[in-house]
Order: C-alpha cells, then structure tokens, then sequence
C-alpha cells in the first residue's frame, strides 16, 4: 500500500506510513547483511527495525497487525542483529581507538582479545543467517507485506491524528522523566534533589559501577522515547525538536559509559582476569573516558531535574502544530 503524506490525516493513514517506511529501510539491507561484506548494511538494519518497534508500539492503539508482526516477534529477530553488531562496535573501537595507542606488550595482549571476538562473531553471524532464513523472519516479512496491502484497523485509527497526539506521546515521555535512574549521582538535602559535585575520576568509577545498569536501563528508556518522537515529528515546531536533540544526546553520553562497561566486561571475559592487570593502558583510557562522559552528563542532568524543564516538555506534548508542514 502506498500512502502520500499530504493525504494522510488519521491516526491509521499514519500508522501504515511508518510501518511501510521502516519496513522497506530494513528490507533494503537484508540481501548484503547476508554477504556480510559491510558491518554499515547490519547497523541500517538493526535501526530499521528498531524503528518499527517503535512505529508499532507507537501507533499500537490503532493497528490490529498479524501474530507473525507484532512488536515481540520483531524484538526477537532484532536482538539476534544487536549481538552481532555490538560485536562489530567492541571490534572496530579496540582496533581503531585503543590498539594504535598501546605499548607493545598490551597490543600482544589485545591481539589474543581479538581473536576470541572473531570467534564470537563467526558464530553471532551464523545465527543471524540462521534466523533471517528461518521461518519467524520469513513469516513477518510476508505478514507485513499483506497487512500493508489491506491495512487492518481498530475503530481509534478513524481519529484525526492531531487530535490524538499528546495521548500517543505522553506516556513514552512520562517513562523517561519517571527513570529512577535520575537521581544516580544525586543526594537528597532538605527534601531538594542536588547532583554531586567535583567527583574524582575514581569516584565516578565507584557510581558507575554501582548504578551502571541504572543509567543503562534509562539510555533505553531515552532511545524508546526518541524513537517514538521521531514518529510524530512532523506535527511539532521548534520546541519539540530540541528536546527530541536533547534525548538524542541523552542516549549517546549513556551509550558512551555501556559501550566502555560492556568493552572491559569482554575483556576481563577474554583474558580471564582483570583488565588492570594486563592492559593497564587500557584501563586508565577506558577510566578517563568513562569520566569525560560523566562530565558531559552533568549538564544535561541538572536540567532534566529541574521542574521547569520537565513541565515544558510536557506542555509542549500537548500542543502540536496547527498544520502540518510537507
């Protein structure tokens, strides 16, 4: 089925517009993420599906989509490409961003690291040939193939989308400012939130360590909510485009700390001890990096914690724009 934006008004013209677009993007790379040639054609993939996810999630209310199409059935095939291509990322940033800068005892080191990740991801390849062969993967593409031919709706897709907007949003948004992961790195004074201040490098080791799967969990909660207002960005102005800017940004700090947490995590894995103790090199950079990140985290913390941050963001859900610019 195809659509033309400026004949889109409802909340189900709409909804079939997303799930054609991130369809056809993920179906675009299939063919070369079977060569596996390219580790870009997996990554385009992975997004085109995650994008899907979101589309359906996002539009949930109104779609009545096939068993072989539903957000699940897609959360599992997706997760199959993520292992390969967190795979990728840990290769491509040990051989191009730390190998070059080790001493030659530590690239020795890291060289046997590597291999075991070429092992890894022999198999992690395997699998995901396995699975966009397999039955479940062939089952949604012919299942989404038809649906979009004859869309299937419930009786909510009938409502104008602009009429309906803030109630697809605000839920999503009030996730992520209900993340507990929030208050990490903060202290309670006379009932007032402050974040800590002046932490040493050693310090903010200790906080991640303890809370990193807090912080993780919230980069998710972050990367569900810019998905979704990615959707519906074509209903707001300005405002909405920097907090959508300010949830990217909030996605990719957290996403620097996992990727350095999930990096050391392999390689303690990997040499079957830790990094410290035969790459200290290593462990000092991820260190360092990891507190960079905290320092670029603090701003955009602080102003996520303020009230007037959070009320404007969403009050400005509940206004889209009067029309909608093509």
């Amino acid at each position: 089925m195809t659509l033309i934006t400026n004949k889109a008004h409802t909340l189900g013209d709409w909804a079939s517009l997303a799930i054609q677009k991130h369809f056809e993007k993920f179906l675009k790379h299939e063919a070369n993420v079977l060569k596996d040639k390219h580790p870009e054609d997996l990554h385009q993939m992975r997004v085109g599906m995650r994008r899907l996810r979101s589309a359906i999630t996002g539009f949930a209310p109104a779609i009545d989509l096939p068993k072989p199409a539903q957000e699940k059935k897609i959360g599992n095939i997706a997760r199959i490409l993520g292992e390969l291509r967190d795979l990728d990322v840990l290769r491509e940033a040990l051989e191009k961003k730390y190998q070059p800068t080790l001493p030659g005892k530590e690239k020795k080191s890291l060289d046997k690291v590597l291999s075991q990740l070429d092992k890894r991801r022999a198999q992690a390849f395997a699998q995901v040939k396995t699975t966009l062969e397999g039955d479940a993967y062939q089952s949604l593409k012919q299942s989404l193939t038809k649906w979009l031919k004859q869309p299937s709706y419930h009786r909510i897709a009938h409502m104008p989308i602009q009429e309906v907007l803030p109630d697809l949003l605000s839920p999503q948004v009030s996730q992520l400012l209900l993340h507990p992961g929030w208050l990490v790195g903060t202290e309670v004074k006379d009932g007032e939130i402050h974040i800590l201040q002046d932490l040493s490098p050693a310090m903010v080791e200790q906080q991640l360590t303890e809370d990193g799967p807090l912080l993780h969990d919230l980069r998710k909660e972050a990367k569900r909510t810019r998905y979704q207002m990615e959707v519906f960005s074509d209903f707001y102005g300005e405002t909405y485009n920097t907090y959508l800017e300010e949830v990217k940004r909030i996605q990719s700090i957290l996403g620097q700390i996992q990727d350095s947490f999930v990096l050391a995590e392999f390689m303690t894995d990997s040499l079957r001890s830790e990094m410290k103790s035969h790459l200290p090199n290593l462990a000092n950079q991820l260190t360092g990096a990891n507190y960079q990140s905290w320092q670029e985290w603090q701003s955009i913390h602080q102003r996520y914690l303020n009230p007037e941050t959070r009320n404007n963001f969403r009050a400005m859900i509940l206004q889209p724009n009067a029309e909608i610019t093509q």
